[in-house]
């Protein structure tokens, strides 16, 4: 592999699409292999472990299409034409309340952007509950408003649910788990193999600022600062992000494992580089502090109302000043390009003109942050 990066600038693909193919065959043949005899917390971070997991057991047993593109979200055609898109995610956060926000926030938000970022616009929600026995009514009831008030600002319904109590700690408080659909309008094609050199990467907002935020609530380290969690719905801010750049290639929203991981995802599924600019990456300064005092690179820390968007060059542009127009984008960021090489990596030049690999993320170091 090169250890230099070449021609990332360039507006366009070099290489044919079988070459394309190849890469990602190769890639693939190097995908970690699961070696573990239990379950651990590194399984649930969002890195290695967890696409070692999902790979070896999940996609082995349920192999289909929908599960192998290996999305955040299916999109599946119904018989009159139209694109459906439906996504699941499960909420353990601990706290369950924390600055900015709550499980019942997360438990809507998650969802919701899942399926924005298959392109799709949210309508229905499904929730599921898993109650520890003892677990005060008031409480309770304070965190089912917190996702009502936050399905009502997302435009999204609760349909149906269900409900189990469990014996007094087997839930550590409560788990919620929810399941959405949305449509996906025509004509709207995200994926990686959209992807081309040349095309610019934008981040909505600020990086790290949920993962921090949770991990400080804990009351475990010695440390205050001033962090909110940013979990928020992204529907409406990607719809104008679409309106602005219809050509945009991809999205995702790098909740567990954080930019570092879903950037390293998109390198995977592409064949391509993702480059980065360090000294564009928007991290508010409080949280670099406490990232620096905890010994964790930002680049990893989960986000929870931020998401990632590679798009054309020539929109790019109109693009940034779409998300910066809208109250969840004030922070909207080009921080970076997509290149040929180093293929299937992910890279970050520093303020000094030199480069650093960015790998998966390896271990747990922010567990049960979503």
């Amino acid at each position: 592999m090169r250890n230099h990066i070449t021609d990332y600038m360039s507006s366009g693909p070099s290489f044919r699409e079988g070459e394309v193919i190849e890469r990602i065959e190769n890639f693939r043949k190097r995908r970690p292999r699961l070696r573990d005899t239990v379950v651990t917390l590194a399984h649930g971070a969002g890195g290695k472990a967890s696409a070692a997991l999902v790979d070896a057991l999940f996609v082995e047993a349920f192999r289909n299409p929908h599960l192998e593109a290996l999305g955040d979200g299916a999109v599946i055609a119904l018989p009159d034409g139209q694109r459906m898109a439906l996504s699941t995610d499960s909420f353990v956060v601990q706290p369950l309340r924390f600055p900015g926000g709550s499980i019942g926030h997360l438990a809507v938000h998650g969802t919701v952007n899942d399926l924005a970022m298959a392109g799709a616009v949210p309508s229905w929600l499904t929730a599921a509950f898993v109650l520890e026995e003892g677990f005060p009514i008031d409480e309770l009831r304070e965190l089912v408003a917190d996702m009502a008030a936050a399905a009502i600002a997302a435009n999204v319904q609760v349909v149906t649910g269900d409900t189990k109590v469990v014996p007094k700690g087997a839930a550590d408080g409560m788990f919620i788990t929810t399941a959405g659909v949305g449509i996906v309008p025509t004509g709207r094609e995200l994926s990686p193999q959209n992807v081309r050199a040349g095309d610019t990467v934008l981040i909505s907002g600020t990086i790290g600022d949920h993962g921090m935020a949770v991990m400080l609530a804990r009351g475990d380290l010695a440390i205050e600062a001033d962090i909110r969690s940013d979990t928020a719905a992204v529907s409406t801010l990607v719809e104008r992000l679409l309106e602005a750049a219809p050509s945009t290639r991809w999205l995702r929203d790098p909740t567990r494992g954080g930019v570092g991981t879903v950037c390293n995802e998109l390198a995977q599924a592409s064949g391509l580089a993702v480059v980065l600019e360090e000294d564009r990456l928007p991290v508010k300064p409080e949280v670099a502090g406490a990232c620096e005092m905890l010994g964790i690179d930002p680049l990893y820390v989960a986000n929870e109302g931020k998401f990632l968007a590679v798009v054309d060059p020539a929109e790019a542009t109109g693009a940034l000043n779409a998300l910066r127009s809208h109250p969840g984008g004030h922070d909207a960021t080009d921080i970076g390009r997509i290149a040929d090489e180093p293929a299937a990596t992910v890279v970050v030049r520093t303020g000094f003109g030199g480069t650093r690999i960015v790998d998966m993320l390896v271990g747990d170091p922010l567990p049960r942050i979503c």
